[in-house]
């Protein structure tokens, strides 16, 4: 059978149903399709921002979409290490473990 529910319902949907809801409908529906960007130009924008304010707990999930969007591991690398002297050197090193497992995950 087929899951349907949307990544937020999954995640968290069971506890805080009303944020999965609009998590799934706005932002990853409406927010993500909007034609202005392609989804890989949101994921680099997306990636961007979370390492430079070490959002580290949304980013793995938004490296494996990065990924799936077309965004190459050398595109990843080259945006942690120049977001090192823009976002500053620690959110750079902490977000190089993550970006290793995603890439491991990848290809597992």
């Amino acid at each position: 059978m087929h899951d349907e529910r949307g990544p937020a319902q999954k995640a968290y949907g069971d506890i805080a149903p009303a944020l999965a809801d609009l998590s799934d409908r706005v932002l990853f529906g409406e927010l993500w399709e909007r034609p202005g960007l392609s989804k890989r130009d949101r994921s680099l924008i997306t990636v961007a921002s979370l390492v430079a304010l070490y959002r580290h707990n949304e980013l793995p999930g938004h490296v494996r979409r990065a990924l799936a969007n077309g965004v190459t591991r050398e595109e990843l690398v080259e945006l942690v290490t120049h977001l090192a002297f823009y976002g500053g050197w620690p959110v750079a090193n902490s977000a190089i473990p993550i970006l290793r497992k995603a890439f491991e995950e990848q290809e597992a």
